[in-house]
């Protein structure tokens, strides 16, 4: 019989498919290949079941038993006697964007690292085209790649109601995904804290809106808790049905989360503070915590890993290897509602076998997913995956015009020889902006590098009209004389920002940007020096890690020529040199205060407070 191709989750494909995999658990149909494999981790009880066999029909498994104990006929027999088999491992919360590579080639990044499911939390390109977004995340695997894609289209789109991006998601968006797409769980990461718990926020009945169609559809609502530490907020958080939070950087922080019911997401630059100390206080029920990687580019997954880093990191620090393992498989799935799918080696599930020749050092010999080996070593060798990907996706890079030195100029009131200022510094969460009183030259407010006062602008990439917001800027920039830094990533709206010693050198770096249709541009005393093509959105490029990874370094080498201004932050957030930190800068969620947007119908000169909703001049 002719079956669907199991490639993209459908409610009419499910049935027929899990028809199939009845008859073929019962041997009244044969299966197409077993994987004989020296023990199997059932990860529902923690338990080894040695000398195992895994029967597969099509994509899944339909049968798992001791070797030789499956009655019915098989095709073909895999044999791995010295190996372990974990289940595929998953990513609860990752912006695949980050990677900097499109979902094709994050697959052969990725799955030689044993990563076969991935909760795409999926602000970033919806931000780009939130019309075209679920098609985008399915493109790659309906071309036949093995990388199971979940979708979690965004709550941040756009991330403020002080925002406009190339998305707009409510409560109608909402659940038209959830309720025709099988592959949609939830909602991710609700992060503008202000519009869920004040109704006076311009965001509150759009917010809400979005929280509403989750939980009809009986969807996940994935939460994201930065800065909340006290007892009646982080109450308040979960009470408003936000079920999760990825941006946990302390112990008790964790702790305080996990009493109050909240699932746990730890990111690996916290393992070293927080699984010792829950293994020390004793923590008896691991199942409400999950590993998760949420933001890292291909240069460092392949210098690390993926999933399997998270993995061997919280093994190096401690956790049993057993718990470590459930943390990246079956605890996220049942947390987003699709164990039936992935998490475990049991029938039913995607056949995603990981298989491990040293379990302490979490060391992957191969990779099976939907039950054909796809990998050995760190070498991918499944199918070549390649998409020509269209416009939509392609073309997004839509200022509308060239920017000239003149639209950075910053004009001063008529006869001033000196302005007050607003600065504001990379991931400045206070209460109140910096001021400083600034020199007036021809009618302008200058910068003031003695003092590492710079300049820095945001610009909209979307409705064409060339409408830019432009501010000064400590902390780090550019020092020599007519350089600057532009780049299209700018979490989470994603418009080009820009930073530099001269609004001349800062035009002609946007400009060249929307030549090579984003990425990074550096102009380095008036000559563009280095770029990097982001061609995919902005925010992606279609090519491998290595290509990648190849000319992301040779950026870094042709930004060492810059000379960068450096001014250490209190947490130490980011260090001397390039500065490629600033496309996080940009974010406009708790617990940043006052941020430099966009231009928007809401905040005209785009200096807002996003907790307060107060608004200010830039210079005074």
């Amino acid at each position: 019989m002719s079956l669907p191709d199991d490639l993209i989750l459908n409610g009419a494909d499910e049935v027929a498919i899990r028809q199939n995999l009845t008859l073929v658990a019962l041997g009244k149909r044969p299966a197409d290949r077993v994987i004989e494999v020296g023990r199997l981790l059932a990860v529902h009880a923690n338990e080894w079941l040695e000398n195992y066999e895994v029967v597969i029909a099509g994509r899944r498994i339909a049968y798992i038993g001791p070797i030789g104990s499956y009655r019915g006929t098989v095709t073909e027999r895999l044999r791995y006697p010295g190996l372990s088999a974990v289940p595929g491992l998953g990513e609860v919360h990752k912006h695949i964007e980050s990677t900097h590579l499109t979902p094709e080639f994050e697959a052969e990044l990725v799955l030689p690292r044993g990563n076969t499911w991935t909760c795409e939390a999926s602000h970033e390109f919806a931000n780009v085209n939130g019309p075209k977004n679920i098609e985008f995340w399915q493109k790659a695997r309906l071309a036949g790649s093995p990388l199971k894609v979940f979708i979690q289209p965004g709550s941040a789109v756009p991330p403020s109601a002080w925002e406009e991006s190339g998305g707009y998601y409510g409560y109608d968006e909402q659940r038209g995904f959830l309720d025709t797409n099988l592959s949609v769980p939830s909602l991710d990461e609700v992060m503008d804290w202000p519009s869920v718990w004040d109704p006076e926020n311009p965001g509150y009945a759009r917010m809400w809106g979005l929280l509403r169609a989750t939980m009809e559809s009986r969807g996940v609502v994935e939460g994201h808790g930065s800065g909340l530490t006290d007892p009646h907020d982080i109450s308040a958080f979960i009470a408003a049905g936000l079920s999760s939070d990825h941006e946990v950087w302390a112990l008790d922080e964790a702790w305080d989360r996990l009493m109050r019911g909240i699932f746990t997401e730890l990111r690996p630059f916290s393992y070293d503070v927080i699984l010792p100390g829950l293994l020390e206080r004793g923590l008896k029920d691991w199942s409400n915590i999950a590993f998760t990687t949420d933001d890292r580019s291909a240069s460092e997954t392949l210098e690390t890993g993926a999933a399997d880093y998270n993995v061997r990191h919280a093994i190096a620090h401690g956790l049993a290897p057993e718990i470590a393992i459930q943390c990246a498989t079956i605890n996220p799935a049942r947390h987003m509602r699709i164990d039936q799918w992935v998490g475990s080696i049991t029938p039913g599930r995607y056949a995603d076998l990981v298989l491990v020749d040293d379990l302490d050092a979490f060391h992957i010999a191969e990779v099976i997913a939907d039950g054909e080996p796809v990998s050995k070593g760190k070498t991918y060798t499944g199918p070549a995956t390649r998409i020509a990907w269209p416009d939509w996706a392609a073309k997004t890079m839509n200022i509308g015009r060239q920017l000239t030195a003149e639209d950075f100029r910053i004009a001063a009131a008529p006869g001033r020889q000196t302005m007050q200022a607003a600065v504001l510094r990379p991931f400045h969460w206070n209460e109140d902006f910096i001021v400083e009183e600034l020199p007036v030259v021809d009618g302008a407010v200058q910068r003031d590098a003695d003092h590492l006062i710079t300049k820095w602008a945001v610009i909209d990439r979307y409705r064409g009209d060339g409408a830019l917001a432009k501010m000064f800027w400590t902390g780090c920039g550019p020092a020599d004389p007519d350089t600057a830094l532009a780049c299209s990533v700018a979490h989470d709206s994603h418009n080009v920002w820009s930073v530099g010693s001269s609004d001349a050198a800062m035009a002609m770096a946007v400009n060249r940007l929307q030549e090579i249709d984003g990425g990074w541009v550096l102009v380095h005393k008036g000559e563009v020096i280095a770029e990097m093509r982001f061609e995919i959105a902005g925010l992606m490029t279609a090519r491998t890690a290595e290509a990648f990874d190849t000319d992301m370094q040779a950026f870094y080498r042709a930004a060492e020529q810059v000379t960068w201004m450096f001014q250490p932050s209190a947490l130490n957030l980011w260090k001397p040199g390039f500065p490629e930190f600033l496309k996080f800068a940009t974010l406009t969620c708790s617990p940043w205060r006052w941020v430099l947007v966009a231009p928007s119908k809401a905040a005209p000169e785009g200096f807002v407070n996003v907790q307060t909703s107060e608004t200010h001049p830039v210079v005074w």
